[in-house]
């Protein structure tokens, strides 16, 4: 919708409360970090940001270990450690990210953005963990086999918990069919691993490269979650995933080459908050997790949260209680990961007229504020989306623009490329600024400042 007839914002009441105190910190950035040349996407998407008033933002990142001379570790320092490894050491493993998340990461192009972003500067190692088929019957197939049939999808957004637990994809698929089957387009990857569960008389599962058997799953009916791994031979083409017969369950299939680079696992799933990950089976979360052995643990929450405290089916207690769980649950499987909670984007309330003002869902601001404090309590940073994208009244200039969808709720085009953009910028300048600017201090920090160190950097805005 466009022109003078457009609906007006009006802004919730409540606002959020200034940052936490912050001391200076050592600067710690060597001295090689340096922004990666601007893509041309990015010099578009940094204009159209510019005409929607979006003026990006920073990360919080807040200090989880005190030094002599300030702080040591900061929440976001294991990946920023591993980009380092990715500029100076050619032969270094790939770095992964593990993007979890709602209908805004799910089916869309914001985590593309960042992905294609960060592969722009470090360099890519393949495409991650991939899905058997689609988790609906429409959208595209980039992250998932590029033919399928036989599937009837499941996720753990949907309103009755299915009959199974699901591991890190929050998605798992079931074979309706004898013969089931997706097909994955090779691209050089050594080799894979199928994740599936083990259920009673579901049957083997059949990995094929260009017609030739691999290997077969061999269950034990016992429900839990399997991995098999296979070598993939040099210059193969085509892998299939086949169930010899109904009732197999694949969770996902993942394709990676060895070198560095930027691998990033979409992990979303439609109508997704932090009370229903606890879906996730604890025992693949870990194994799965372990495996992937990620750097980034990266959480795009707090939508759906907000739109259910407007409907009353959840209160903020339970919001910060689920979402804490669901940080502490991903941080133990994965240890040596930072951890980032990325905010919600501007929202409305639900039943808006043709015509009348659009006014500002009543929760939003409230779920930002306890999605941030519960982050930064437990040892993650934050990046506020909602202000990124220009705060109240933003969903509004989207949406004359042409970036929204009819619902008023999921963006698209553009719209999905800026978001997309913001956090990339925001993780790139992060990692050039490290040490250059103040961390955070936790509850637990004393408020004294510390003495800088004598190197000096330039902070990237």
């Amino acid at each position: 919708m466009t022109g003078a007839a457009s609906p007006r914002v009006v802004p919730a009441s409540a606002s959020l409360p200034a940052q936490a105190p912050s001391k200076a910190r050592p600067v710690a950035r060597s001295a090689f970090r340096a922004l990666p040349p601007t893509t041309e996407r990015a010099g578009h998407l940094h204009a159209l940001a510019t005409r929607l008033k979006a003026p990006g933002g920073a990360v919080e990142d807040p200090c989880l270990e005190q030094g002599d001379a300030g702080c040591a570790r900061s929440a976001l320092t294991p990946f920023f450690t591993a980009l380092d490894g990715l500029v100076q050491a050619p032969g270094a493993a790939p770095t992964v990210i593990a993007a979890f998340g709602n209908s805004l990461i799910a089916g869309d192009r914001i985590v593309d953005v960042v992905r294609e972003e960060l592969v722009a500067g470090f360099g890519g190692a393949g495409r991650g963990v991939l899905l058997v088929d689609r988790m609906a019957p429409y959208g595209g197939r980039g992250r998932t086999a590029a033919v399928s049939h036989g599937w009837q999808p499941r996720t753990l957004g949907e309103l009755k918990a299915p009959p199974h637990p699901f591991g890190i994809t929050g998605v798992y698929h079931l074979a309706t069919e004898d013969r089931a089957r997706g097909r994955f387009k090779l691209e050089g990857e050594p080799r894979g691993t199928l994740w599936w569960k083990d259920v009673k008389g579901a049957g083997r599962l059949v990995v094929s490269v260009d017609g030739a058997v691999l290997t077969r799953t061999e269950p034990q009916e016992d429900g839990a979650s399997r991995t098999t791994s296979f070598d993939l031979p040099a210059g193969a083409k085509w892998l299939d995933i086949t169930a010899e017969g109904k009732g197999a369950i694949v969770q996902g299939v993942v394709l990676q080459k060895d070198g560095p680079g930027i691998v990033l696992d979409m992990l979303g799933v439609p109508s997704a908050d932090a009370t229903l990950y606890a879906r996730l089976e604890e025992d693949a979360l870990k194994a799965q997790l372990a495996q992937r052995d990620p750097k980034l643990l990266l959480f795009f929450l707090g939508g759906n949260e907000s739109k259910r405290l407007e409907w009353k089916r959840t209160d903020l207690p339970t919001v910060r209680q689920d979402l804490a769980a669901l940080l502490r649950r991903a941080r133990a499987a994965a240890p040596g990961s930072a951890c980032l909670v990325v905010g919600p984007m501007d929202a409305v309330r639900d039943g808006h007229a043709k015509g009348k003002p659009l006014t500002q869902r009543l929760f939003l601001v409230a779920a930002i504020q306890a999605e941030r404090e519960v982050a930064l309590a437990e040892g993650c940073g934050f990046f506020d989306l909602y202000a990124a994208m220009g705060g109240a009244g933003s969903l509004e200039r989207f949406n004359q623009a042409g970036f929204m969808h009819d619902d008023l709720v999921h963006p698209r085009g553009q719209g999905l490329d800026l978001l997309g953009q913001v956090v990339s910028d925001a993780l790139l300048a992060g990692w050039v600024n490290e040490g250059a600017v103040p961390a955070l201090t936790t509850a637990s920090e004393e408020a004294a400042d510390t003495g800088a160190s004598s190197e000096t950097a330039e902070v990237v805005p």
